[in-house]
């Protein structure tokens, strides 16, 4: 049996039901729908041919090439659905709800699995995903200077059964010029919006949701505007910590990756640093004195920092001191000093 879903139902069915991706393994690297499972109709190299063959000669003659093109497959593609979906219940979707997923949700129906099909495909679920963004969030922004803590203490908060979105976790990067870390590779931008869509649509648009005080920026990948200008107008919390438990904090973080890494990523942020700083702070890497390297690098970042706190409307930003960059404490202060901001301003 099959039958036609919006993507929003989709995502709202009571159930797990198991979402198939049928476009190319190019289209699926480029974007999916977080937890999908492609199962290709074409590989890259036939889609360019059906595609060639529907613009040249026409629909029917596509179609019988890619017939031709799949007739040895499908029992391949009824067994990968079945180890995906024992229980013979599944969703799929092609780029625009059309003859691919047509085609597989025929063949899966045939052998007896129970097939929602996605309402205009990939398309309109990116539609959904912007859309996302969109929406109004009750949004709190934490902040601080590098080295603050800032991500240890929004996942403390989750535990205390705050909403948190951690933006950087979702671009895999940690927002500087060292923010690969030397091993994380990021997403594209549209898997990116994709993922953080995901994220938001778990979160109560009523409750309030932490994230970290961000340029538009992480690594290569851009916040939608809409939700920036969201995170931009929101209260920021900007958390003091003492300048020496920020060094500590930070050399235990990027002391221990590779020293060409580091000079490299010194060099490309030598206009901003200036030429005698970023020669010094290279002699301190390759020296191994990565607490100097640290302070040399925070009067740059804690200059930009502070240049940024600046540009925020007046009554925007409260500041809160702490001892430490880390600790369960610190999310209970944290939260106990947002919803005092909050109290007062219904006041």
């Amino acid at each position: 049996m099959t039958r036609p879903i919006t993507i929003d139902a989709y995502f709202k069915l009571p159930e797990v039901v198991p979402l198939i991706d049928v476009r190319t393994p190019a289209e699926f690297e480029q974007g999916h729908v977080p937890g999908a499972f492609n199962i290709p109709l074409f590989t890259n190299e036939e889609r360019v041919l059906v595609g060639t063959k529907y613009k040249q000669v026409g629909r029917e003659e596509a179609i019988l090439l890619g017939f031709d093109l799949t007739g040895s497959k499908w029992s391949g593609f009824i067994k990968r659905a079945l180890e995906i979906s024992p229980q013979k219940k599944v969703a799929v979707h092609c780029w625009r709800g059309g003859m691919r997923s047509g085609a597989m949700a025929w063949a899966l129906s045939l052998y007896g699995f129970d097939v929602c099909v996605i309402e205009g495909g990939y398309k309109r679920y990116r539609n959904w995903v912007l859309q996302r963004f969109e929406s109004p969030w009750r949004l709190t922004v934490l902040g601080g200077m590098t080295g603050s803590g800032k991500t240890v203490v929004l996942k403390e908060l989750k535990g205390l059964n705050e909403q948190v979105i951690d933006l950087e976790d979702l671009a895999q990067h940690q927002g500087s010029s060292y923010g690969t870390m030397n091993n994380l590779i990021q997403p594209t931008q549209e898997q990116f919006e994709n993922n953080f869509a995901g994220e938001l649509n778990t979160c109560d648009a009523e409750k309030r949701i932490w994230v970290e005080d961000e340029s538009v920026t992480i690594g290569k990948r851009v916040i939608p505007k809409s939700f920036w200008e969201q995170m931009r107008a929101a209260i920021l919390i900007c958390l003091n910590v003492p300048l020496e438990k920020r060094i500590g904090k930070l050399v235990g973080e990027y002391g221990v990756l590779d020293k060409d890494f580091l000079i490299e990523c010194t060099t490309r942020i030598k206009k901003r640093l200036g030429p005698e700083q970023t020669r010094d702070a290279v002699q301190a890497i390759t020296d191994g004195r990565m607490s100097e390297f640290i302070r040399l690098l925070l009067v740059y970042y804690d200059k930009n920092y502070r240049k940024g706190l600046d540009s925020r409307s007046d009554g925007q930003v409260f500041f809160l001191d702490l001892e430490n960059t880390e600790g369960p404490e610190n999310a209970d202060k944290i939260k106990t000093f947002a919803e005092g901001i909050l109290a007062a301003d219904k006041i």
